[in-house]
């Protein structure tokens, strides 16, 4: 099988891929592609191509509508990556706290001052003069990977930590540090935080949610931290609460020309996910993930399909279709009608489309040609 990357990938990643693979940095018919951050909403998909991997959990980049509709299995790693971004959210409520960047920047202005330097530094050092953030409200939006382990370090810096995640599960919820306090609605984060950390997506109902509205109802000199998506802040209404004073400091990871420079904001160049062992996590969640699904059929952590794995062994067929009325029965009957046994099945939708992973101890190509011939079935693979 051939595996397309797209940008350089971790080779603890790449070496899960054994001698039935080649891995390529150019292919016109790949079977599999891994992606970091390349930009993938013009690649024109083969018919061959079955599977896209993000190494990393943002799938901004992957045109999700078209793979769908052509039967392309997009996967992504979330939690990878979550102890990097976990760490540069810390540095953040530090810096955002101990006007340590323009200190920094101020001292450099220092140079050649001689002996002069250590009684110009007593003069203005009170120019940078913040709180601790030990005793203070944190506000977590979001509860996920990242979300959990920013409470956990936050809680041991000696922080309150409020929380809100409208689509938190009851396993996330089990794995919450016992000390959060859980929030029925975002307004409450606003209320009650000294700081503020985003860790939710970028979609229709939540970008530019922090805004002058949102702003409004928040704390007086108030921190907040973006390491999610630079699209959740309308940065406009942001700088003029930053002007005001209502806002104390903004630290973004998606700095964009109008926040660059601007007093009070520390805009780092996207660096969460950037370390070595947060790629080489990525890298390796990528392939296995992928790896599994094109020799088995198995699903895990897919954005656009349902997760489904089946036991067993035999050959297997995988099939992506549209939900429909009675599209199962057709499916299974498929097998039943040409005398074939199954020895294991699982099917899930999610949304308006399912997939279903059938074993068998032997798959005739008249069971194939069955089910190509069901109305709503986008792709059949015999493994």
């Amino acid at each position: 099988m051939d595996i397309l990357t797209l940008n350089k990938i971790s080779k603890i990643g790449l070496k899960e891929f054994d001698s039935n693979y080649n891995i390529l940095e150019e292919c016109a018919n790949p079977d599999g592609i891994i992606v970091r951050s390349a930009s993938m909403h013009e690649y024109d998909f083969s018919e061959k191509t079955l599977a896209v991997a993000r190494a990393g959990a943002g799938v901004n980049n992957i045109p999700i509508p078209v793979c769908t509709e052509k039967g392309v299995v997009v996967f992504n790693t979330p939690g990878a990556n979550a102890n990097a971004v976990k760490e540069l959210v810390v540095c953040g409520l530090m810096v955002s706290s101990r006007k340590v960047m323009a200190a920094y920047d101020w001292c450099k202005g220092l140079k050649g001052e001689g002996e002069n330097v250590g009684k110009l530094v007593e003069k203005g050092k009170s120019q940078f003069a913040g709180p601790e953030i030990s005793g203070k409200t944190l506000g977590l939006i979001g509860l996920g990977a990242i979300g959990r382990l920013v409470a956990d370090a936050a809680i041991s810096l000696g922080m309150k930590v409020v929380g809100f995640d409208a689509f938190l599960s009851d396993e996330a919820k089990s794995l919450l540090n016992s000390q959060v306090e859980l929030v029925g609605s975002v307004d409450e984060i606003y209320e009650n935080s000294d700081y503020i950390s985003l860790h939710i997506p970028a979609t229709a109902e939540t970008k530019g949610s922090i805004n002058a509205e949102s702003i409004s109802k928040m704390k007086d000199g108030v921190r907040i931290l973006n390491f999610a998506r630079g699209e959740l802040v309308n940065s406009q209404e942001l700088l003029g609460a930053l002007e005001s004073g209502k806002v104390s400091c903004y630290v973004t990871d998606f700095p964009t020309d109008d926040v660059i420079g601007a007093e009070n904001v520390v805009a780092l160049p996207h660096l969460g996910a950037s370390t070595p062992e947060s790629e080489e996590n990525c890298a390796y969640m990528a392939a296995v993930q992928m790896k599994d699904f094109l020799e088995k059929g198995n699903i895990k952590n897919s954005v656009n399909f349902p997760n489904v794995s089946v036991d067993g062994e035999g050959e297997r067929v995988a099939v992506i279709h549209k939900e429909s009325l009675n599209i199962m029965n057709d499916i299974l009957g498929a097998f039943t009608s040409n005398g074939i046994e199954m020895s294991g099945f699982a099917s899930k939708s999610k949304g308006e489309y399912a997939y279903t992973l059938v074993v068998a101890e032997k798959v005739t190509d008249a069971v194939i040609a069955k089910i190509n011939e069901i109305d709503s079935i986008i792709r059949v693979r015999k493994i």
